[in-house]
């Protein structure tokens, strides 16, 4: 073969057999997650994120986080919402409660594209914590924690980050471990 053509050659075969070389989309809740669809069309694919989904819908949130954004979405898993007290996801998703479903839910956006490495050298410049403001208007804090990252909330709770930089047309989802409360 051609000495030229060997490289090209390994690339087309790294390529069509799943290789390194090839960039899927990362699987989350058991489907596929494409950076070519919004926040909301990818989660509600995720059979992980249910409860989420619902809540979204319950306050009225699916046309913004389907919009242009950018946002970034702590996503919290269906497991982060059985974490909470016994009956507080029944009592916010009520409709005279939309207005306290929105606040836990705002709390997990934040304006902007935000990438596990924007976390990471925010955290640098920081002596170890990277601080955000949520649409919400409060705070949420990150931190290194063994591999990944610890997310906190102002009351200190912690969660951890499982899945990081799920890219969507109009920002990323990183999927955490716990519902955050402002």
């Amino acid at each position: 073969m051609n000495r030229y053509l060997r490289p090209v050659f390994a690339a087309a075969l790294l390529l069509s057999a799943g290789g390194v070389m090839a960039k899927s989309n990362p699987m989350v809740g058991g489907a596929a997650m494409y950076s070519t669809k919004t926040i909301v069309q990818n989660a509600s694919q995720s059979k992980d994120h249910t409860t989420l989904v619902a809540a979204v819908q319950a306050a009225g949130l699916v046309d913004t986080l389907s919009g242009p954004g950018p946002f970034t979405v702590f996503a919290p898993t269906n497991a982060a919402f059985a974490k909470l007290p016994a009956g507080t996801v029944d009592t916010l998703l009520k409709p005279e409660n939309k207005a306290q479903l929105t606040s836990v839910l705002t709390y997990h956006v934040v304006p902007g594209r935000i990438t596990a490495k924007d976390i990471a050298a925010k955290a640098k410049a920081n002596g170890g914590t990277a601080t955000y403001t949520t649409v919400q208007g409060e705070p949420l804090m990150f931190r290194k924690s063994g591999s990944g990252w610890a997310i906190m909330d102002g009351k200190g709770d912690t969660g951890r980050v499982t899945i990081a930089d799920v890219m969507q047309s109009n920002g990323v989802i990183h999927v955490i471990d716990t519902v955050m409360m402002p």
